[in-house]
């Protein structure tokens, strides 16, 4: 039997096993996914010498640490280079390979459950972690400008370092300055853990909410506050459900060749997600 696996701190919360035993078993794959929970401290050593785990999905914190640590020791795709960070990895005839499944997920995600298109909009999105990383990644190419903000002033400037070569359509800004950069952007995007958490707020004041703005939000283990602010609005707004799906179908496919059956992974999602609900 092959191992999958996701590696996190914390990863409990996580859907992934759900989705991806069901692809495998839809497949008639003999392979299991698991959980494992990774320190900080031990994430190298996991990623360079676990090899009875043939394919991880890699999440928060170690999204951009895992690029850091195999940058030089593994081959790495155009998506992972371009965001700085890895959510995907896998081992296959001795070598390491790795990509950012992050970027096409929420790309199709963002057309097919929000319905937006963003060649050419503003954007504004808070935090800059892995997944902010791959959504900038994403939508940089043909919007015309990315507003980001972050509580870390060092995560900011570390996300300018990373994105250089396309700085001009990128500008990280204060939360002061939030109220009068919103007006003018089309999609709002959170991109920090804010809402996973009973009762946590909405990391956007509702009153800067405004009608011509579409809202996308990457938790997805509950509707947020951001989500329900957005819906009481009438505003388009969707939280990351089908961002986990999409990547999660890239990652099967990166790891196995076959075609994701992404019916049966979203059957199983929403399993999950009714039956904590």
């Amino acid at each position: 039997m092959d191992i999958y696996g996701i590696i996190g701190w914390p990863v409990k919360h996580s859907l992934s096993p759900a989705m991806h035993n069901a692809a495998f078993k839809e497949l008639g794959i003999d392979a299991e996914y698991r959980k494992f929970e990774v320190k900080p401290e031990d994430l190298k050593d996991f990623l360079l010498n676990r090899k009875d785990v043939k394919g991880l999905n890699v999440t928060v914190p170690h999204k951009v640490r895992a690029k850091e640590i195999l940058k030089d020791k593994a081959e790495v795709s155009d998506y992972a280079e371009l965001s700085g960070a890895i959510n995907t990895v896998k081992r296959e005839k001795g070598k390491i390979k790795c990509t950012n499944t992050d970027v096409p997920g929420f790309l199709t995600s963002l057309k097919k459950d929000l319905g937006f298109e963003h060649k050419d909009k503003s954007v504004i999105l808070v935090g800059c972690g892995g997944a902010g990383r791959a959504i900038i990644a994403g939508l940089i190419t043909e919007c015309s400008k990315i507003y980001v903000y972050d509580n870390s002033e060092s995560a900011m400037k570390s996300t300018e370092d990373a994105f250089s070569k396309i700085k001009d359509k990128l500008q990280s800004i204060s939360k002061e300055k939030m109220p009068t950069i919103i007006k003018n952007c089309r999609l709002l995007v959170n991109a920090t853990p804010i809402g996973m958490k009973e009762g946590d707020s909405s990391p956007v004041d509702k009153g800067l909410l405004h009608k011509d703005l579409s809202v996308y939000d990457v938790v997805y283990n509950r509707e947020t506050g951001l989500v329900k602010d957005a819906g009481s609005l009438g505003l388009p707004a969707t939280g990351g459900l089908g961002m986990l799906l999409y990547q999660g179908a890239h990652a099967f496919e990166f790891w196995t060749g076959k075609q994701a059956p992404v019916e049966a992974m979203r059957k199983a999602l929403l399993k999950v997600v009714s039956h904590k609900l």
